[in-house]
Protein backbone atom coordinates (compact mmCIF):
# COMPACT_ATOMS: atom_id res chain seq x y z
CA UNK A 1 0.00 0.00 0.00
CA UNK A 2 1.37 3.35 -0.92
CA UNK A 3 1.67 6.58 1.30
CA UNK A 4 0.00 9.62 0.81
CA UNK A 5 3.53 11.32 -0.06
CA UNK A 6 4.36 8.11 -2.96
CA UNK A 7 0.38 8.57 -4.35
CA UNK A 8 1.22 11.96 -4.83
CA UNK A 9 4.37 11.47 -6.24
CA UNK A 10 3.50 8.66 -8.65
CA UNK A 11 0.48 10.92 -10.09
CA UNK A 12 3.10 13.80 -10.58
CA UNK A 13 5.27 12.15 -12.46
CA UNK A 14 2.88 9.68 -14.56
CA UNK A 15 1.60 13.70 -15.96
CA UNK A 16 5.64 14.22 -16.11
CA UNK A 17 5.18 17.61 -13.92
CA UNK A 18 8.22 18.93 -12.01
CA UNK A 19 7.70 19.66 -7.91
CA UNK A 20 8.58 23.21 -8.80
CA UNK A 21 5.83 22.98 -11.29
CA UNK A 22 3.11 21.51 -8.95
CA UNK A 23 4.36 23.80 -6.00
CA UNK A 24 3.67 26.94 -7.71
CA UNK A 25 0.89 25.76 -9.08
CA UNK A 26 -0.45 25.31 -5.42
CA UNK A 27 0.99 28.65 -4.33
CA UNK A 28 4.04 26.92 -1.83
CA UNK A 29 7.44 25.75 -2.30
CA UNK A 30 9.39 23.05 -4.02
CA UNK A 31 10.43 22.04 -0.41
CA UNK A 32 7.59 22.09 1.21
CA UNK A 33 5.95 19.23 -1.93
CA UNK A 34 8.86 17.41 -1.45
CA UNK A 35 8.32 17.18 2.26
CA UNK A 36 4.89 16.10 1.34
CA UNK A 37 6.21 13.51 -1.02
CA UNK A 38 8.86 11.87 1.01
CA UNK A 39 6.40 11.64 4.15
CA UNK A 40 8.46 14.08 5.62
CA UNK A 41 5.31 16.31 6.77
CA UNK A 42 1.81 15.69 6.93
CA UNK A 43 -0.27 18.72 5.29
CA UNK A 44 -3.77 20.37 6.62
CA UNK A 45 -6.28 19.04 4.03
CA UNK A 46 -6.72 22.44 2.19
CA UNK A 47 -2.81 21.78 0.83
CA UNK A 48 -4.51 18.16 -0.29
CA UNK A 49 -6.64 19.99 -1.77
CA UNK A 50 -4.98 22.38 -3.81
CA UNK A 51 -2.42 19.64 -4.20
CA UNK A 52 -5.08 17.46 -6.37
CA UNK A 53 -6.59 20.50 -8.08
CA UNK A 54 -2.85 20.78 -9.43
CA UNK A 55 -3.04 17.21 -10.47
CA UNK A 56 -5.99 17.57 -12.19
CA UNK A 57 -7.94 14.99 -9.99
CA UNK A 58 -10.51 15.19 -7.16
CA UNK A 59 -8.56 14.99 -3.45
CA UNK A 60 -9.98 11.63 -3.01
CA UNK A 61 -7.36 10.29 -5.65
CA UNK A 62 -4.62 11.15 -3.30
CA UNK A 63 -6.14 9.79 -0.42
CA UNK A 64 -7.33 6.23 -2.29
CA UNK A 65 -5.82 3.43 -0.57
CA UNK A 66 -7.19 0.63 -2.71
CA UNK A 67 -9.39 -1.19 -5.18
CA UNK A 68 -12.66 0.19 -6.85
CA UNK A 69 -15.79 -0.62 -4.62
CA UNK A 70 -19.24 0.84 -4.74
CA UNK A 71 -19.75 1.07 -0.91
CA UNK A 72 -17.89 2.12 2.13
CA UNK A 73 -18.25 1.08 5.77
CA UNK A 74 -16.22 2.34 7.98
CA UNK A 75 -16.67 0.93 11.70
CA UNK A 76 -16.55 3.10 14.95
CA UNK A 77 -13.73 0.73 16.04
CA UNK A 78 -11.51 2.57 12.83
CA UNK A 79 -12.43 6.06 14.71
CA UNK A 80 -9.35 5.69 17.48
CA UNK A 81 -6.60 8.49 17.62
CA UNK A 82 -3.89 6.25 15.65
CA UNK A 83 -6.53 6.44 12.99
CA UNK A 84 -6.05 10.05 12.86
CA UNK A 85 -3.76 11.92 11.11
CA UNK A 86 -1.85 14.66 12.38
CA UNK A 87 -0.57 17.60 10.46
CA UNK A 88 2.01 20.30 10.81
CA UNK A 89 -0.59 22.90 11.93
CA UNK A 90 -1.95 21.35 14.81
CA UNK A 91 -4.96 19.43 14.86
CA UNK A 92 -5.79 15.73 13.71
CA UNK A 93 -8.20 14.28 11.10
CA UNK A 94 -9.95 10.92 9.94
CA UNK A 95 -10.77 10.20 6.53
CA UNK A 96 -13.36 8.37 5.93
CA UNK A 97 -14.39 6.00 2.38
CA UNK A 98 -10.42 6.60 1.19
CA UNK A 99 -10.96 3.42 -0.66
CA UNK A 100 -14.08 4.75 -2.38
CA UNK A 101 -12.24 6.91 -5.47
CA UNK A 102 -15.53 8.46 -7.31
CA UNK A 103 -16.78 10.41 -4.50
CA UNK A 104 -17.73 14.03 -5.41
CA UNK A 105 -17.41 14.72 -2.07
CA UNK A 106 -14.96 14.01 1.12
CA UNK A 107 -15.84 13.64 4.28
CA UNK A 108 -13.60 13.84 7.78
CA UNK A 109 -13.46 13.77 11.43
CA UNK A 110 -11.21 16.70 13.15
CA UNK A 111 -10.09 16.67 16.24
CA UNK A 112 -8.20 19.79 17.33
CA UNK A 113 -6.84 20.83 20.88
CA UNK A 114 -6.44 23.74 22.44
CA UNK A 115 -3.18 25.54 22.18
CA UNK A 116 -2.14 23.06 19.45
CA UNK A 117 -3.92 24.62 16.33
CA UNK A 118 -1.17 27.43 15.40
CA UNK A 119 -3.07 30.18 13.56
CA UNK A 120 -3.10 29.94 10.07
CA UNK A 121 -5.69 30.74 7.32
CA UNK A 122 -7.05 28.11 5.15
CA UNK A 123 -9.10 28.16 1.37
CA UNK A 124 -9.02 26.00 -1.26
CA UNK A 125 -11.47 25.21 -4.18
CA UNK A 126 -15.13 23.75 -3.59
CA UNK A 127 -17.56 24.14 -0.51
CA UNK A 128 -17.54 22.82 2.86
CA UNK A 129 -19.81 21.49 5.72
CA UNK A 130 -18.59 21.49 8.64
CA UNK A 131 -21.22 19.95 11.71
CA UNK A 132 -20.26 20.18 15.21
CA UNK A 133 -19.50 16.78 17.19
CA UNK A 134 -17.93 18.05 20.82
CA UNK A 135 -16.67 21.27 22.42
CA UNK A 136 -17.03 24.95 21.01
CA UNK A 137 -14.58 26.49 18.82
CA UNK A 138 -14.77 29.54 16.75
CA UNK A 139 -14.68 29.15 13.43
CA UNK A 140 -14.14 32.10 10.99
CA UNK A 141 -14.74 32.49 7.45
CA UNK A 142 -14.21 35.76 5.51
CA UNK A 143 -14.49 38.50 7.85
CA UNK A 144 -16.96 36.94 9.95
CA UNK A 145 -16.50 34.49 13.12
CA UNK A 146 -19.02 32.23 14.18
CA UNK A 147 -19.33 30.66 17.72
CA UNK A 148 -19.70 26.99 17.11
CA UNK A 149 -20.98 24.10 19.78
CA UNK A 150 -22.17 20.82 19.36
CA UNK A 151 -25.06 20.30 16.76
CA UNK A 152 -23.91 23.95 15.26
CA UNK A 153 -22.63 23.55 11.77
CA UNK A 154 -21.43 26.04 8.45
CA UNK A 155 -21.43 25.46 5.02
CA UNK A 156 -19.60 27.85 2.88
CA UNK A 157 -17.46 28.70 0.19
CA UNK A 158 -14.35 27.36 0.66
CA UNK A 159 -12.34 29.50 -1.53
CA UNK A 160 -13.32 32.30 1.06
CA UNK A 161 -10.28 32.06 4.17
CA UNK A 162 -11.39 30.44 7.33
CA UNK A 163 -9.40 29.06 10.37
CA UNK A 164 -10.21 27.65 13.40
CA UNK A 165 -9.35 28.17 16.83
CA UNK A 166 -10.54 26.27 19.58
CA UNK A 167 -12.44 27.27 23.20
CA UNK A 168 -12.80 23.99 24.38
CA UNK A 169 -9.63 21.88 25.69
CA UNK A 170 -10.25 19.22 22.45
CA UNK A 171 -13.20 19.88 19.72
CA UNK A 172 -14.11 17.07 17.32
CA UNK A 173 -16.14 17.53 14.35
CA UNK A 174 -17.74 16.41 10.59
CA UNK A 175 -16.38 18.34 7.60
CA UNK A 176 -17.16 17.65 4.24
CA UNK A 177 -15.35 19.03 1.08
CA UNK A 178 -17.12 19.00 -1.90
CA UNK A 179 -15.92 19.83 -5.31
CA UNK A 180 -17.25 22.72 -7.56
CA UNK A 181 -19.64 21.34 -10.20
CA UNK A 182 -16.55 23.25 -12.76
CA UNK A 183 -13.73 21.28 -10.92
CA UNK A 184 -15.05 17.26 -11.12
CA UNK A 185 -12.72 15.87 -13.48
Amino acid sequence: MLTLGQRIRRLRNRQRQTLQQIAESCGFTRSLLSKIENDKTIPPVSTLMRIAEALGVKASVLLDEGEEISCAYTGKDKLTETGFVMTDKGYGFFTFAPQYSRKIMQPFMFVAKKGDVLKHSLNHSGEEFIYMLEGEMEYRVGDITYTLREGDSLYFDAEENHELSPITEEVRYLGIFAESQGDQK
